[in-house]
């Protein structure tokens, strides 16, 4: 064993336990038990040597007791059951080849028996006062006494000031809660201090847990956190309902508490925290993320070379996340903007080292050179288009450049893809695709023409994944919300009516991925995102969020190519079903080469004019579904979407 991981005083503490039953069993009942001096003295060396043997080598003193768990008692009521097996033997074979004085076998048994029962004592009553000997009581001043004067522990460094330690409730006394309150007693340095639980079952009502009172949840719950000087609120139940989730937020934030949520990892992987957070923005949703990727996703993306155009994006970013995880032979990250693309490889380099081959090129999927290089210098196997101009009001005022970048940079990537023979190619779309109002909508429309019609004739497998909104992401709406709430308001909204569909990142990223996977060749993906958000309720659901008081909502006019509404994705009459229940299939019908080149040879026109009203109109040639949104705003009342929201709303 190595030198000092003993726990020596812990052992003195022992011993000091056997030699005390020794005199009570063997020497103050010497004369009943017939045994000399030497006697005694033999039987105690038997024993000492049996049971501390054994509790050596069994690991017992190399255990960390202040944490110690059920698996620790039960080691040391197995270790301690050997001991006393091993005595029972000595006891009754040495007699054979020595002349010696025996003690009874239930004399054996009890001192056995009295020693597990100190050894359990001592170890309960130190994890006990560790965890207990934090608060600011006389029970807890008792307790760090005596942990510094038997223990050596100095308590003063773990505990902090007990006095300013935040007091919270935590709803659910089940065992994630548990788990929660054990960690906060444990560690001397939280911030918070666990003063009740609440919970429904009538069962748990009234009774204690380490110590803490159980609440039932009724209509006297408030005024039993007010008693308890309750000041924040802790949700620790997993798989909770989104309307309870729903209910228990409003319901205590109009109480005037702040709720946080406890990530409590069901499977502990590396990197998995367990952690006290804020509500984010899935919470502002009320919805669970959708999980999508799957093991026939993993087993996909194994040992391949995989170039990401984008890479240094939101999604592109954590389309590397995801498939850093899945062990690709390479990964390859295109991308034109520098900062973005360090900032993944930094992370990226620091959660994988050297296990993972990364690689970071930055070039322009506009110049054609630069991009041949690349493709010429990696070989990749499958490419994931996420390189594009997004955001709808600067495309507007630049459709040169939107048609420029995202057209024949589609272009240029999916010729490339066919020149070095790529097994499969991946292009991240949009809704705003569908029906599109906008130069951004028609960019991404016509690359999923360009895709649609490479699958006829190309050799590689090509596919489309469109979905909506993506919270959180560089130019999205949460972002912009929490830098107005930060600086005091107002929360500026183009329309107090606009409704969006939303995923998270996380979510987008996974979808391109298994869709991807599945792909068969010209399928245009789209998922099935649920019911459509309120950006109003977004807004004032965050703001409640803050605590911050006095901010206003302020509709400042819809912006060049808005509307109202995106048109929902998946209307299951119109799309074919996969084997994952929230993946559908568009039928979309490919253009033919010809017909794509035609339409590609007007934009092309249209572009090296330097005319962005000539290439809008183009766009509304080569796309017939392009549409004015003023055309779309005016009847949008009417749509299926809106009154999907008013429904939700009425719920």
């Amino acid at each position: 064993m190595t030198k000092g991981k003993v726990r020596w005083p812990l052992v003195i503490y022992d011993i000091g336990i056997l030699l005390f039953l020794d005199m009570m069993l063997l020497v103050f009942y010497r004369s009943n038990n017939g045994l000399s001096w030497n006697g005694v003295l033999l039987h105690s060396c038997i024993t000492f040597v049996g049971i501390f043997s054994v509790r050596y080598f069994g690991s017992i003193y190399r255990q960390i007791w202040r944490y110690g768990g059920i698996q620790c008692y039960i080691r040391l009521l197995i270790v301690d059951g050997i001991a006393f097996l091993i005595n029972l033997a000595v006891e009754m074979i040495l007699p054979l080849f020595v002349r010696i004085e025996q003690i009874t076998f239930a004399r054996l048994l009890s001192l056995s028996c009295m020693n597990l029962l100190g050894a359990l004592a001592i170890r309960m009553f130190y994890r006990y006062a560790f965890k207990c000997g934090t608060e600011d009581t006389l029970e807890g001043r008792i307790l760090r006494l005596l942990l510094r004067i038997f223990g050596g522990e100095d308590m003063v460094h773990r505990s902090g000031d007990t006095g300013q330690k935040i007091k919270v409730a935590i709803i659910g006394a089940g065992r994630v809660g548990v788990n929660l309150a054990e960690e906060l007693l444990g560690n001397g340095n939280s911030a918070y201090s666990p003063r009740c639980f609440v919970d429904k079952s009538p069962e748990k009502a009234g009774r204690e847990i380490h110590g803490i009172p159980v609440l039932i949840e009724d209509e006297t719950t408030m005024e039993q956190l007010r008693r308890h000087e309750i000041q924040e609120i802790v949700l620790s139940i997993p798989d909770l309902s989104d309307e309870k989730k729903r209910e228990l937020y409003e319901r205590y934030v109009q109480a005037g508490y702040k709720v946080k949520v406890y990530d409590y990892p069901v499977m502990q992987t590396a990197g998995s925290k367990r952690y006290l957070r804020e509500f984010d923005i899935e919470e502002l949703l009320f919805r669970k993320p959708v999980i999508i990727s799957d093991e026939k996703t993993s087993v996909y993306y194994r040992d391949k070379v995989i170039l990401i155009t984008g890479g240094g994006g939101s999604i592109g970013s954590e389309l590397c996340r995801q498939l850093a995880k899945m062990a690709p032979s390479q990964i390859i990250i295109l991308d034109v903007y520098e900062n973005g693309a360090y900032d993944v490889q930094q992370e990226l380099r620091i959660a994988y080292g050297s296990a993972l081959n990364l690689q970071i090129e930055i070039c322009s999927i506009t110049d054609m050179q630069a991009l041949r290089r690349v493709f010429d210098r990696y070989r990749p196997q499958i490419v994931i288009h996420a390189a594009a101009h997004k955001h709808v009001p600067l495309m507007e005022k630049n459709c040169v450049e939107a048609v420029h970048n995202n057209v024949f940079g589609t272009r240029n990537v999916v010729e490339l893809c066919e020149e070095y023979r790529v097994e499969r190619f991946m292009m991240v779309s949009t809704d705003k695709a569908v029906n599109p109002t906008n130069v951004m909508g028609a960019t991404k429309r016509m690359c999923e023409m360009i895709v649609g019609s490479a699958s006829t004739w190309g050799n590689t497998v090509y596919s489309a994944t469109r979905f909506g909104n993506v919270l959180g992401s560089a130019g999205s709406v949460i972002p912009l919300f929490k830098r107005q709430i930060a600086s005091g308001g107002p929360v500026t909204l183009t329309d107090k009516r606009i409704i969006r569909y939303f995923m998270t990142i996380p979510e987008a990223s996974q979808l391109v991925l298994e869709s991807g996977a599945m792909a068969k060749n010209g399928e245009l993906f789209v998922l099935d995102m649920g019911q459509p958000v309120k950006i109003l309720d977004l807004a004032e659901n965050m703001i409640r969020l803050s605590g911050a008081e006095g901010i206003k909502i302020v509709e400042t006019g819809l912006r060049p190519g808005e509307k109202l509404y995106e048109e929902l994705l998946v209307k299951t009459e119109e799309l074919d079903k996969t084997e994952n229940s929230l993946i559908f299939i568009e039928r979309d019908t490919p253009l033919d080469r010809e017909e794509l080149n035609r339409r590609l040879g007007l934009l092309e026109e249209a572009v090296a004019s330097g005319d962005d009203d000539r290439v809008r109109s183009v766009l509304r040639q080569v796309v017939p579904t392009f549409r004015s949104p003023e055309e779309v705003n005016a009847t949008a009342e009417e749509a299926e979407e809106m009154n999907a929201s008013r429904q939700m709303a009425r719920a």
